[in-house]
């Protein structure tokens, strides 16, 4: 297994493919189960319960499909586009979901300031309304840039847009979170 954590994305779906190596498999899930449970957290705003059922519809959905995927492509771009229609293709079932913003509570570790942690609390929910107030082709890039830690080269795949497209937009989210965070304090 620690060999098959070594190889490439696509080594390891030739892998599995070409040879039926089921620690390869094992490996691309390991590799990208937190990151895509992550992404789905994005588009049901912080909805623990609907994120897993995501993640799990997103994975089989990989599974099944692993077969057509072009070892000449990127594999990661390719997984976060199946994830973003299955999140999609859910919200849209289930258009009657109620969304919050709070649904975290606050989990105050023992020996830390009380008022430190309600402070990053606060810093941290005004982002996340900030994120909801900038359009959501800005928001998306911020989220794969800094919550999936995505290269533009590969949210430019995913989206299926220009590289300075994808750059300009970012640019510009960043630009506009940064005037709704002082709006905010």
């Amino acid at each position: 297994m620690a060999q098959s954590n070594n190889l490439k994305d696509e080594e390891l779906v030739k892998s599995y493919l070409n040879q039926g190596n089921n620690e390869a498999l094992e490996a691309l899930v390991k590799r990208f189960l937190p990151l895509i449970y992550d992404f789905c957290q994005y588009y049901t705003k912080n909805n623990k319960d609907l994120s897993e059922d995501i993640t799990q519809e997103t994975f089989v959905k990989i599974w099944r499909n692993l077969k057509k995927f072009d070892t000449s492509k990127n594999f990661k771009a390719w997984i976060f586009s199946i994830a973003k229609n299955t999140a999609l293709d859910w919200l849209k079932k289930k258009n009657s979901i109620s969304f919050s913003l709070l649904e975290n509570d606050i989990k105050i570790e023992f020996g830390q300031e009380v008022h430190e942690k309600l402070n990053q609390q606060n810093l941290a929910q005004q982002l996340v309304l900030a994120l909801d107030d900038i359009p959501e082709s800005y928001g998306l890039i911020i989220s794969l840039r800094h919550q999936q830690d995505l290269t533009f080269r590969e949210i430019s795949e995913f989206l299926e847009e220009p590289l300075n497209t994808v750059k300009s937009r970012y640019r510009r989210g960043l630009f506009l979170l940064k005037e709704l965070l002082g709006n905010h304090s």
